[in-house]
Formats: C-alpha cells, structure tokens, sequence
C-alpha cells in the first residue's frame, strides 16, 4: 500500500482527527478575512425601523410618483456608492439593506414601473398581480418576518390565506380526486394521514426529512460564505459532508425520494405538488430545494394587503432616504469595466445616445445568465471562468400565465383564499416530459398536466373596497420557449396572427380546464389576456421566458455550483443578488439580497438580524 493510500485510511479510520484538521483551516481562513484589512460597513439592523402603519395610499397618480420615476441623467444623484441593475425584490432589497448602512444607491430597471415579478397592472378596471401568489412565514416571529419589517419600515401589511391554503387535484379534467392540504405542521400531517391512513410511517418519514433539511440549509449559505479556495477544497475532498447533511439531500431528486418513502403515487404526487413554485419536475428537482419551499409554507401563507405593488412601494422611500432613487425605463447594456478588469460602471440605453454612470460598487439583479452572457463584455466573462459554469446549469423552464377578470365578488362565485394545484394524472415527471416535448399545436390541443389556479382578488381585504363586484383568477403552466422563439425579436403586441392563434389556444385549454373545476365563473368573464414566455422576456428580461431563475435541479444545488452561484462573483467590484444568488421565489431572492449585502458590507448580517430580533421580541 502506498503512502497515499495510508494516509487516506488513517483519515477516514479516524473521523475526528478530519474534523479537527477542518476546524483548523476554517480557523486559518476566517483569521484570513479578518486581517484582510477590510472594514466591516455600517450595521443595516443597529436600530428597529418600523413604525405605525400608514392608510393605504389609493390615488394612482401618487402611486405611481413613486413607482414609476422615469431615468435622465440628470436626475441621478452624485457620489452614488452603487448601481443595482434590477428592481425585482433581489435588487430593492439589497438597495434598501445598503441604504440603511449610509450607501447612497441607484437602482436602474428596464420595464416602466419598479418591483419586478412583485409588480401589478391594470387593465379594463381589474388590477392584475404578475408574481406574489402567497408567502410563507410570516405568521410568527421569523427572521424572514423581522427582516421584510425592516425594509419597509413596517408599513407593509400581510394578510393571511384560509388555513386550507393549498388544494390538490388529481385526475383527468371532469373526474378528479382532491386532496386539501392545511397549515401548521401537525394539522398537515394529520389531514394526510386522514387522507392517506394506510402511509402513516411514509408521512411521519417525510416530515423527518423536512426537519432535517431546515436544519442543514446553513450548509447551503456556508459554502456561499467561505472562501472560494476553501469552498472548493471541502467540495471536492468531500469533507463538506462531514460539516452539513445539506449535499446529501440536494442531490437527490424529490422522486427518488418519495419513491424510497411510499409505493403510493397519489401521495407521491401529492408530497410533490409544488414543484410548480420552482418549476423543476420531481424526477430532476433537488429534494433539498423542495423540503426548503415546504418549510417556507408549512406554518400558514399570506398575501400583501393592497396587492403585490405594495412592496416596492414601501422598500422604494428607503433607499431614497439615504439619497439613493429607483429609476425605471433604464435598460442596462453594459456593464462597464476598466483596463484592470473591475467593474467601474454601467451604460443604460437610450434612443437618444447611451449614458454611462459610474460606482465603485455595481450589483446585478438581472440573473446570472443575463450578467454573464449580456452584459459582461465575452472575453472578461471567460476570463473569469464563468463559461465553465454555464456548462453545469440550464435555464429554468418557461411559464404562461393567464389574467382573468370576472363579474362578482367572491361571495356572489363562492371564492375563497386558496390556490388549486391541478394534474392530470398522478404520473407528474412523465406526463410534463412529455406536454413539454409537443409541438405548440399540440400543446393548444391536448390536455395540459399542470395549472395552479389562483384568485388573487379573494386574498385581499381591501379589494372590494378599491375594485367593487369585480374577481381576479390566475391561472399558470408551463411551457416550452421553443414554442414561441421564432416571435423572438418581433415587437410587443406586433407578433402576428400565428403566434396569437398559438398563445390563445393554450390559454383557451387553460381556461377550460379550471372552469371544469369551478363552473359557477364560466360566463363571468369581462377581462381575458395570457402571457407567453415571450412576454416574460419582455417585461423581466428572462432570456428564455423562465419565471424562477437557473433550473432547481440537483446539479444546480450541487457545492461546485453553489459555491460558484456566490454574491462576490470574480470580478472584482461586481456583486450578483436575486434568485440566482439562493434559490427561487420572493422569499429565496430576498435572502439573495441579503446575502449580497452582507459581502457588500463585509459584515455578518445574520448575527445582526438575529440580535436585533431579540431585542424587538423583548421589547414586546
């Protein structure tokens, strides 16, 4: 035996002597970062600053002074500290983070109005929400809670979904089989085990496995953290899993899984639902990113209160506070770097001549494919190895989503405060494979294997009084960017009859297969409109017309990738928050952003939060 290989066996003979040698390089590194000579920022947390909340601003016009600020250069103010490309919540959140730290910071989106997928429109007297359907944890006293109350000053109100938030429905359209699902974890369990009384074990099996994966998510946001050397050492040694369970949950499919738990497929369909809110089917999404989304839910879900427009418009005066702005019709080109390599700026497009600005910090929330493939000049992005890593990832898939409005409230359709998730069979990986793999005709014809059904206008106590005898319904699928890429460079709302005749026959599916699940809105209908993925591309930028971000599956929550997936990317000045940084959802790009502020701000922001958390529940 050779020396290598005696070494190797006295190492894993003796697993705490690795541990010990662990310990010491994570000592030496985190010694490193301290005398690196970098100063930590300013405390974004020193101080609670929430306050009464204010009435519910109405007036549209006072709306939009804050939502809708158009860019000139002449506005932008001088000495700005950073540029965020992106207002989605990846890009206000880190903005008003660093706001509250003294940065005075600029926020620069393309669309005509701030928020991202959080924004809303309105169209023949409907208000239509494009991307916040219900969020977790805010019932209780999280640090996501704590930490959304910070950003917006507490002027943000949320309120809560029936405790049956979530149904799910199984079966071909007209014969279907439903499964209500309940808030609080033992009301969950316990309607599965009414549902399901002969998988008791398979239950209490998978809620194990949801706890054990809450419990190791702080691996997925340590190898975020620790040095990229170090990071890579622990990954490809393998050593990482001797400091967290987190990789061996993430690299496992959620089907793999359930398939190890239970024979049943009408509880594997049903534990596996909601792959829809990241979009990976079950036979390739990590298992880890699904127990995390379950953990997000599983206490009870909320809407904002005046609709999802609400939270840019209360994170948006933050960053103003500091002397920061928010401008929209400012579309990023470029991001600027100098001769050395860093980051120094960004060139917004304008019809009139381009104008570049410049920030010793530059942040982009556009996405990691739009950053590096559109936005970098092609050799600094090589250069900096990022094409390998393109390599590893894939676009997420793309999505269509269908706005409705309807005549009647919600008492007079019998609506309430809860999402439908509808499959057509319990065979989910399969049958979406194989909707996918059609043709866009065929995919208008035959019967589509997901729709979550939604009714936004029901979760929102101050409807009826802004909207009155009005309904909204959401209805959302997946669907495949090939369907419509030919339409690609065509003009918005001038793409033809072909690509109209494609979209509509889909959305006339869609439509049909939710009013077979509630008939009583067939013949309401007074406002009717579907997004492609062409028009995601459109209005958030989403190069492939995805609505999540990267793909959620097992190689992208592999520790190479997430290690590489980091806010500091390597090139220097240039920061990376949003969906991509974390995971996918408002929740997910949220922690982006704070993950990205505290690289910005070279501090540990968790310890911050943390505290201030305390403090404000002792004050209570």
């Amino acid at each position: 035996m050779g020396l290598v290989e005696k070494v190797l066996g006295f190492v894993f003979e003796n697993p705490a002597f690795l541990v010990a040698v662990v310990l010491v390089v994570l000592f030496i590194a985190g010694l490193s970062v301290l005398t690196s000579g970098l100063k930590p920022g300013k405390n974004p947390f020193e101080v609670d600053s929430t306050r009464k909340p204010e009435a519910l601003v109405t007036d549209q016009s006072a709306r939009d002074k804050v939502l809708k600020q158009g860019f000139a250069a002449k506005k932008v103010p001088d000495n700005v500290d950073a540029i965020i490309v992106g207002s989605g919540i990846g890009g206000l959140s880190v903005a008003s983070l660093l706001a509250k730290a003294g940065k005075k910071v600029v926020v620069l989106e393309q669309h005509d109005q701030a928020g991202g997928c959080c924004h809303t429109y309105i169209e023949k007297g409907f208000e239509f929400d494009v991307g916040i359907h219900y969020i977790g944890e805010l019932r209780n006293n999280t640090m996501f809670k704590t930490y959304l109350e910070q950003i917006t000053e507490g002027q943000l109100l949320w309120a809560d979904l029936d405790d049956n938030f979530d149904n799910v429905v199984i079966g071909e359209p007209g014969k279907p089989k439903y499964f209500p699902l309940y808030c609080g974890k033992d009301k969950l369990r316990q309607c599965l085990v009414d549902q399901f009384p002969q998988e008791e074990k398979a239950i209490d099996e998978f809620f194990k496995l949801l706890k054990e994966c809450r419990k190791s998510m702080m691996g997925h946001i340590m190898t975020k953290t620790l040095p990229p050397w170090l990071a890579s050492i622990l990954s490809s040694t393998g050593l990482i899993n001797m400091m967290t369970t987190y990789y061996k949950m993430s690299q496992r499919s959620v089907q793999e899984v359930l398939e190890e738990l239970t024979d049943n497929k009408d509880l594997q369909a049903v534990l596996a639902y909601s792959f829809g809110d990241y979009g990976t089917i079950p036979s390739e999404g990590s298992f880890a990113m699904h127990a995390a989304l379950l953990n997000h839910y599983i206490y009870g879900s909320s809407y904002p209160v005046g609709g999802a427009s609400e939270i840019a418009f209360h994170i948006i005066p933050t960053i103003e506070k500091a002397g920061g702005k928010v401008f929209v019709r400012a579309p990023v080109s470029q991001i600027l770097v100098d001769k050395d390599g860093k980051a120094v700026g960004v060139r917004v497009h304008k019809s009139s001549g381009d104008i570049d600005l410049h920030a010793p910090i530059i942040i982009s929330d556009a996405g990691f494919y739009n950053t590096v493939e559109r936005l970098l000049p092609t050799k600094i992005a090589e250069k900096a190895g990022y094409k390998s890593i393109t390599q590893d990832i894939r676009h997420g898939p793309g999505a269509l989503s269908l706005f409705v409005g309807l005549k009647g409230t919600k008492e007079e359709l019998g609506l309430r405060a809860s999402n439908w998730w509808s499959f057509t069979n319990n065979q989910l990986s399969p049958t979406c494979k194989e909707y996918m793999a059609q043709t866009a005709e065929q995919a208008g014809e035959n019967p589509i294997p997901l729709l979550f059904v939604s009714f936004p206008s029901t979760k929102d106590p101050t409807w009826e009084q802004r909207y009155p005898g009005k309904s909204t319904c959401a209805v959302i699928t997946l669907g495949n960017w090939e369907w419509f890429q030919e339409w690609e460079n065509e003009r918005v709302m001038k793409r033809g009859e072909e690509y109209n005749k494609i979209k509509d026959a889909i959305a006339e599916r869609m439509w049909e297969q939710t009013c077979l699940l509630f008939p009583q809105i067939k013949d309401k209908v007074e406002y009717f409109e579907i997004g492609s993925p062409l028009t995601n591309k459109y209005y958030i930028a989403a190069p492939k017309g995805e609505i999540y971000g990267l793909d959620h599956n097992k190689e992208r929550f592999s520790p190479q990738v997430v290690s590489s997936l980091r806010p500091k990317t390597r090139i220097p000045n240039l920061y990376l928050t949003g969906q991509d940084v974390l995971s996918a959802g408002f929740a997910g790009a949220m922690f982006g952003g704070f993950l990205c502020a505290s690289a910005v701000l070279n501090r540990n922001l968790m310890t911050d939060l943390l505290k201030l958390k305390k403090e404000i529940a002792k004050s209570k």
